[in-house]
């Protein structure tokens, strides 16, 4: 039987999400509002901004996924994808307009997209099957510590300088730059487990057929329920909007964050001794609970609540998809099929943001929360069909 204990190098690349989720969570965690306050953009803009950039990293993930299984290896790809977004953090302190944070996000979002398949990959090649929830699970907890610290970390500094936007974006460089040393000097592919470059590009017709029904049936899925869970700039701006000063802003994240993190390492653990689908069942009606209470809020205390639930949604959800498209996918293919994962979430996030601007916009706020607690509704009933027809979650 193969050990319990994680890997170093499952350990070093959650470190290395801590300080890059350090280093951007203190920028995301004010950018909404040093949008709208500062820069004077709208909450559509806000979304058009969020969409494009969370799309851009998904599409670049699917070219990062299939060159590192193209050429056998995945830690060049992922040293290049923290290596850009490191660089890119100086571009928001810089920036005097909308069109400059549309471009450092943008940038920003390309270096994600580089990494990050390669980087699930990666985790899937060091990892025992057997232990796969829990690694995904630890890397989730490791990188959404960073999450709740980097807003924290802003307000003490928005505090202490009377709301100085830009120097909270200059700090946030530093953990980036942290985080390519760890990955130079922390982490190896295991050479047993690498192959050789192929002949043929991995998007081909052959190779696409490889790819289970069980793993589109999960693309699928994810696509649905991505649509439910907009940008989270929303909550932000949802604290925001019932008078939540903005140097406390963050505190939305740190909220969500803190749940988040203490949530997805048991609930990755979990999901190795028994059902997935129950686990998705319950973060999805996590995500109806949160998107009424964000509805219907009328204090801010009533936005952490909110915060709180999506919280565990995310904990008990995104590590868990990571195993699921890991353990249908070919040994060889993984990084292909992480990265066609990752197209139709992140196109699903483009439409899900532009569509919540839209009716925040438009509408109100609360019709926002409400299509998706409406879109997250769906999402649960293609999960109950599949089951009750005996499909593929119904054996995870």
């Amino acid at each position: 039987m193969a050990s319990s204990k994680l890997p170093r190098g499952v350990i070093t690349l959650g470190l290395v999400s801590l300080f890059m989720d350090l280093s951007s969570e203190m920028i995301h965690g004010l950018l909404p509002v040093f949008l709208v306050t500062v820069l004077g953009a709208g909450a559509f803009s806000v979304g058009v901004i969020e969409g494009i950039a969370e799309a851009t990293a998904s599409i670049t993930k699917v070219f990062s996924g299939v060159i590192s299984d193209w050429v056998g290896r995945r830690k060049p790809l992922v040293l290049l994808g923290y290596g850009l977004a490191a660089l890119t953090k100086p571009l928001f302190p810089l920036a005097t307009g909308i069109g400059e944070i549309l471009t450092a996000r943008f940038l920003d979002r390309i270096g994600k997209g580089i990494r990050g398949a390669p980087r699930d990959a990666l985790i899937a090649d060091i990892t025992p099957q057997e232990i796969r929830g829990a690694a995904y699970g630890l890397r989730q907890s490791m990188d959404t510590v960073g999450a709740f610290a980097g807003p924290l970390l802003a307000i003490a500094i928005m505090s202490a300088t009377h709301n100085n936007f830009r120097l909270v974006f200059w700090v946030a460089s530093v953990p980036a730059f942290i985080c390519v040393v760890l990955i130079v000097f922390g982490v190896e592919e295991p050479e047993s487990r690498r192959p050789a470059m192929q002949a043929r590009f991995p998007v081909n017709s052959a190779n696409l057929r490889q790819l289970s029904a069980g793993f589109w049936w999960v693309v699928m899925f994810a696509a649905v329920l991505t649509l439910a869970r907009f940008s989270e700039a929303f909550l932000l701006l949802r604290g925001e909007n019932l008078g939540l000063p903005v140097t406390w802003v963050p505190m939305v994240l740190i909220v969500m964050n803190v749940v988040y993190a203490l949530s997805a390492y048991p609930f990755g653990k979990l999901s190795d001794n028994g059902r997935r689908h129950k686990l998705f069942a319950w973060g999805i009606v996590f995500l109806i609970i949160s998107d009424l209470i964000l509805a219907v809020a009328s204090t801010v205390w009533a936005v952490f609540l909110g915060a709180a639930v999506w919280g565990l949604h995310m904990g008990a959800t995104q590590g868990l998809f990571s195993a699921m498209v890991a353990d249908s996918a070919p040994v060889d293919l993984r990084g292909t099929a992480f990265g066609v994962f990752n197209l139709a979430s992140g196109i699903a996030l483009l439409a899900a943001s532009v569509i919540a601007g839209g009716l925040w916009t438009m509408e109100s706020p609360a019709m926002t929360f409400y299509a998706g607690a409406a879109f997250s509704s769906a999402a649960l009933a293609v999960l109950f069909i599949n089951i009750r027809r005996k499909g593929y979650f119904k054996h995870f």
